[in-house]
């Protein structure tokens, strides 16, 4: 599952949060994690939403329906350039007409809606720990808050403010080791059920502007193809192999693996760079993504992935280690 009018931080301080209300246990915040989960995919709801990152705040719009057809889903932009994504049985389609390549655009990259692993369910020991919270008036309506904070600083802590009685996510915020607001996406305008407008999933657009990104079905494949020639040994704890692949590149093979602790998924790439020195290294933020290069033997490490700057140095270096020993 992007995959965006600056300066309008303000619209979020209509929220209010009672600060009286007892946090709950993680038995608790798991319930309501899974309602939430099951609520976002099979009820209809509607609205529009603000959605800050970087200074940058995005106003969109979506429509979610669940009905006898299955999912159908029309989310656009009302505020900037166009944007405009339907989901529906027949795949993913897109307009982005700010967008310089697909890939590098959050509103196809990255959904919106977090979506969560059955893992956060199912064990204690995923890194997080789970707890309820206070409650909220959001777009109207009554939420409360389940955390999902990191037990160490090798990852990020999620806030959800969840619609009481439906479970529907209202409001999230992406929180770095500090406790500092990174990304944040709350609904300004709410709607469920019969209140929807069904009329809005029906784009203004013609048809000849859409992109086709996927088929039904094929978003959530991974490929795993034989044993990665190098592997980090050390990664951090609750990490874990997921999926590889091997692909030719312009400088010689391009090895790609993913890593995840079943939240947060960090990409590895190692490809031919005989060009750079030894010693080179790079660090950069991509909205709330952070990448860290550097050359070992040859080639070039670069490891990417919505965790903090320490993880993904950490990984490098450990993958390092691997290229300089095989």
């Amino acid at each position: 599952m992007s995959m965006l009018v600056r300066k309008a931080l303000s619209l979020l301080l209509f929220l209010s949060v009672t600060g009286s209300a007892l946090a709950g246990g993680a038995d608790q915040a798991r319930k309501m994690l899974e309602q939430m989960a099951t609520a976002m995919n099979q009820l209809t709801y509607q609205g529009t939403f603000v959605y800050v990152r970087d200074g940058e705040v995005d106003t969109m719009r979506i429509t979610h329906v669940y009905d006898k057809d299955g999912v159908r889903e029309r989310l656009y932009s009302t505020s900037g350039p166009q944007r405009e994504v339907i989901r529906d049985r027949n795949g993913v389609r897109c307009i982005l007409k700010d967008a310089g390549a697909i890939g590098e655009n959050p509103i196809v990259t990255d959904s919106y809606f977090p979506e969560l692993p059955q893992s956060l369910f199912d064990i204690d020991a995923s890194g997080y720990r789970l707890e309820t919270g206070g409650e909220a008036r959001i777009a109207g309506q009554t939420a409360r808050r389940v955390s999902i904070a990191a037990e160490d600083d090798f990852r990020y802590s999620y806030d959800f403010w969840l619609q009481e009685d439906t479970g529907l996510l209202l409001k999230w915020v992406l929180l770095d080791t500090n406790r500092k607001a990174l990304a944040k996406l709350m609904f300004t305008q709410f709607a469920i059920g019969e209140n929807v407008d069904l009329s809005e999933l029906e784009s203004d657009s013609p048809s000849a502007d859409f992109i086709a990104l996927s088929k039904a079905g094929e978003e959530d494949r991974t490929m795993m193809r034989a044993t990665p020639r190098w592997q980090p040994d050390n990664v951090p704890a609750g990490f874990k192999l997921t999926a590889h692949t091997k692909e030719k590149g312009n400088n010689g093979v391009v090895e790609h693996l993913v890593y995840s602790d079943g939240l947060a998924a960090v990409s590895i790439y190692v490809e031919r760079n005989k060009n750079q020195p030894e010693d080179r290294t790079e660090v950069n933020q991509l909205g709330t993504n952070n990448a860290y290069s550097k050359v070992q033997s040859g080639l070039q490490i670069t490891v990417i992935g919505e965790v903090p700057a320490k993880t993904v140095k950490s990984i490098a270096d450990e993958m390092a280690l691997s290229v300089a020993t095989n």
